[in-house]
């Protein structure tokens, strides 16, 4: 690979946009991005990113693809499908997921790239819009060391925290539980606001106030609590029903390949596809508050 690679970027939606745009202003190097929409390629030619004409034409021109995709079906038609990534690819260069996406995806891709002389990293992504727009993502990527090293520079154009977890899936596995423990949270949560509501004990701004001074305190009750959960507060975050939906299934089915019981995780799912039937699926995923509400009622 060339002591200057030449970067490409796959999928620029809601998070993959901004991070595109850190990447192309903070490395110094030319970057090729290719997405099914053309305004956020329009938007991102601004800052000089190049449009590709499709995924052979990412490959031949970069020397590391990153992607960031919704899921497992859009990942695996990417880089595996006909006419995909691996299909185009050539020895040596590397390919980075940044989508959040099964263990056994990245473990099935790392062995496919392996065989064409592709390296691969998953590198997943945690902390939001926010971040992504500020360049303080957290990365966890799983894959070889070397590898990891040569696309860190690149990642820390997007992020802050980077952490090699593992070999190949370990990245997944550490966003995977991570989703899982926030999504629980956010449950306890919304549900200690819907007594505090419900018993007029404590006004629900107070108890989350006092909550911040004691061990229940966590970056989860200050963000999607205080600032999600409360009368008339304006959630800054996006992450919908319908996405956390989707890592949840993912940690579940880890747990299950492995002989694990996630009791609690197993609840949290089913109040979710409670919010789903409720027509919260495109909503910030602090809408669980409301669901339990209207669970009370039925």
């Amino acid at each position: 690979m060339a002591d200057a690679p030449n970067l490409g970027f796959v999928g620029v939606g809601v998070m993959g946009e901004k991070m595109c745009r850190n990447l192309v202003q903070k490395s110094g190097r030319p970057v090729l991005a290719f997405d099914h929409s053309p305004a956020p390629l329009q938007r991102l030619s601004e800052f000089g990113v190049e449009s590709a004409t499709g995924l052979d034409d990412v490959m031949a021109r970069t020397d590391i693809v990153f992607l960031s995709l919704p899921g497992e079906p859009q990942v695996r038609e990417v880089v595996l499908g006909e006419g995909g990534l691996l299909a185009n690819a050539r020895a040596g260069q590397i390919i980075v997921d940044c989508s959040t996406c099964p263990v056994r995806l990245a473990q099935e891709i790392a062995e496919a790239a392996a065989e064409k002389g592709v390296k691969f990293v998953d590198a997943p992504v945690a902390r939001g819009v926010t971040a992504a727009e500020n360049g303080t993502l957290n990365f966890m990527a799983g894959g070889a060391k070397e590898d990891f090293d040569a696309i860190r520079p690149y990642l820390a154009c997007m992020g802050g925290d980077i952490t090699l977890c593992g070999g190949p899936g370990a990245g997944q596995a550490v966003k995977l539980m991570n989703n899982m423990i926030v999504v629980q949270t956010v449950r306890a949560i919304a549900e200690a606001l819907k007594v505090a509501q419900e018993s007029g004990a404590v006004d629900g701004e107070m108890l989350f106030e006092t909550l911040t001074t004691g061990s229940a305190d966590s970056f989860v009750l200050r963000n999607h609590g205080i600032k999600s959960m409360l009368p008339g507060a304006h959630p800054a975050q996006t992450f919908p029903v319908k996405y956390i939906m989707k890592d949840l299934g993912y940690a579940l089915e880890l747990a299950e390949s492995c002989g694990v019981v996630m009791t609690g995780a197993e609840t949290t799912m089913d109040l979710l596809k409670k919010a789903d039937e409720m027509n919260f699926g495109d909503r910030y995923y602090t809408i669980l508050i409301e669901a339990l509400e209207q669970r009370a009622k039925a």
